[in-house]
Order: C-alpha cells, then sequence, then structure tokens
C-alpha cells in the first residue's frame, strides 16, 4: 500500500539562525552576525520551534543553553548543513566556470568523425572538465538519461530539442566491394536487391529490423531487404562492408575515404537518399552550464577553422 509522505514545509528557515545561537549562547551575538536585530533572532527561534513542537533554547536573564531536544537537534543539524553548504557551493560552481562531468550521447559511428579529431584539443583546453562518452546507436532521453547533449541524423531529433549543425546535408548509399559486384553483379533496380546478401540493420529498443530507404523522384520507397548478417550499429556495418560480406545502405560521410580509395564503389545513386545532416542536439537554452556551453563553442570554432572534418556526401 502506498503511504502518504509530506515533506515539512519550510523545512530550514530559522536553521542558520538556531546554528549562531546554539555556537555563541547568545541572541545578541548571533544577530550581531547575520547583521539583524535581536529581536528578529528570537521570532525566528521561537517560530522554529513552534514548528518542531518542542524547545530548544533555555533562556534566562543571564545565559542562553540548550534543552536535551536542542542538543540532539544540534548533533545532526551541524553536519546537514555543512553538506547543505558544500552541496550548494559546488553546484555553484558549476555554474560558474566550465567544470565537471560532459556526458555525451552519440552513435559509435560519429565518436571516430566527430569526436576523436578533437577530444585531445578540448581536454587540453578545459582541464576542470571530464568528458564522459556514451557510444550506442539507441535512440535516448537525454533529459531522463543524465545526459547533458547528443549527436544525432536530423531526421531523428526530437521538435522540442535545440540543435547546432554540424555536417551539411548527406546521401545515404549502397556499397559494396568491387570483388562482391565482380561475384555478384551490380543491382539496376530496386528489384534486383533481392538477389544480393544485404547487411541489415537491426534498431534498438524496438528490435524491429532498418528498412532501406530510398528516393524515387518525388516519392519515398522503403525496400525490407534480405541477407544472412543482421548487426546493430552503423560502425559495424562498414567494417563487414568492406571485408565484402554483402551490400549495405550505409550514411555517405562514414564511408566517404573507402569510397574515394576504390575499397568501396556505389550502385543505385539515381534512387539515393538525403538526411538533413548531423547535428549536436540537447534540452534548452536556459538548462545550458558553462561545461556545455563550451563545448558547444569549442565545436564551433572547430568546424570553422578546419579542426573538424568536412561531413558531406
Amino acid at each position: 500500500m502506498k503511504q502518504d509522505y509530506i515533506i515539512p514545509r519550510n523545512l530550514l528557515d530559522g536553521l542558520d539562525a538556531f546554528l549562531r545561537v546554539a555556537e555563541h549562547r547568545s541572541f545578541r551575538a548571533a544577530a550581531e552576525d547575520l547583521g539583524v536585530s535581536p529581536s528578529a533572532i528570537s521570532q525566528t527561534i521561537r517560530q522554529m520551534e513552534d514548528r518542531i513542537g518542542v524547545p530548544l533554547f533555555i533562556r534566562t536573564t543571564r545565559s542562553v543553553g540548550l534543552t536535551e531536544a536542542g542538543l540532539r537537534f544540534h548533533a545532526q543539524a551541524v553536519p546537514a548543513w555543512a553538506s547543505l553548504n558544500a552541496a550548494w557551493a559546488d553546484a555553484r560552481t558549476l555554474g560558474a566556470r566550465p567544470s565537471g562531468l560532459l556526458r555525451l550521447n552519440m552513435p559509435r559511428a560519429v565518436v571516430r568523425l566527430v569526436i576523436e579529431p578533437i577530444l585531445a584539443d578540448f581536454c587540453a583546453a578545459y582541464p576542470d572538465i571530464d568528458v564522459e562518452i556514451i557510444a550506442e546507436d539507441a535512440i535516448i532521453d537525454l533529459a531522463a538519461s543524465g545526459h547533458d547533449a547528443g549527436i544525432r541524423i536530423g531526421e531523428l531529433l526530437e521538435a522540442d530539442m535545440i540543435s547546432v549543425r554540424l555536417s551539411t546535408p548527406f546521401r545515404y548509399v549502397v556499397v559494396a566491394t568491387p570483388d562482391y559486384f565482380e561475384s555478384h553483379g551490380r543491382p539496376q533496380t530496386l528489384a534486383d536487391l533481392k538477389s544480393h546478401n544485404c547487411i541489415r540493420q537491426r534498431l534498438s529498443g524496438s528490435g524491429g529490423l532498418f528498412p532501406w530507404r530510398f528516393s524515387d523522384g518525388n516519392r519515398s520507397v522503403e525496400v525490407n531487404v534480405k541477407g544472412r548478417i543482421i548487426v546493430n550499429d552503423y560502425s559495424t556495418v562498414g567494417a563487414l562492408v568492406e571485408r565484402g560480406l554483402g551490400l549495405a545502405q550505409i550514411s555517405g560521410p562514414l564511408v566517404e575515404q573507402q569510397i574515394a580509395d576504390g575499397r568501396l564503389e556505389t550502385v543505385l545513386d539515381h534512387l539515393a537518399p538525403t538526411s538533413p545532416g548531423l547535428f549536436l542536439h540537447y534540452p534548452g537554452h536556459a538548462q545550458v552550464l558553462p561545461k556545455l556551453r563550451a563545448f558547444i563553442d569549442f565545436l564551433k570554432a572547430a568546424m570553422a577553422d578546419g579542426r573538424l572534418p568536412q561531413l558531406h556526401q
């Protein structure tokens, strides 16, 4: 059975005043510490005692002492108050300068394209920022999972995300090795794909398989291809297609160099669909801590001066 859980209102009101009076054993000295009148301190303590329901101090015309309840309360309140002050200071530090743990989520293949070229320079520029990279192809809720930002292709972004473009639009290409095409022929139409071994990718979370998408004029076409190999991330798709294990449909930037070197060749180029591109995304401007702002600015500068490869296809 679910129990009612009620947090008392104004739980911490007067705690600082209580600790000052207990330290000095004087309402006047506590008032001087806090820059208020003795009567204000006295009223604050009375209100606190009313909320707790028990006297905390023994007052005479000559001295101030703690009751048994006050002693017990003081023994636990001192370390708790110190912890609260430390937590306050720690949180303020994260808001004052770039520091803390920056948690980034992105597909494994994107780490090589975007993060590896700049990570060393970023860490050198911001020694107080630790970077955690969670490499996965699954689409996640950034806020619920505790990530500061993610990198995804544009068609997968939620509408309420703030985004920073990292690439121009690019095509999804169908590729294989020259040896594969020599042995199995080159598909000329979408129907020809039925006779080829296509390396497929499973959707993280739902468990379904990615259909291959094509653009036929103004019409989008999905093809459920067949193949003996199924993987769950783009990096593995790229590695296996290079080994001649079949055809693969993959984003152009991931295989740009292999195509340029002749290790892979494309087919069905006239039907290749276009993605909006790659984006850094995060929940909102008001929630951006200095550590994330530093990373965003660093990324933009790296793109502007050529340290980050131009991603296009």
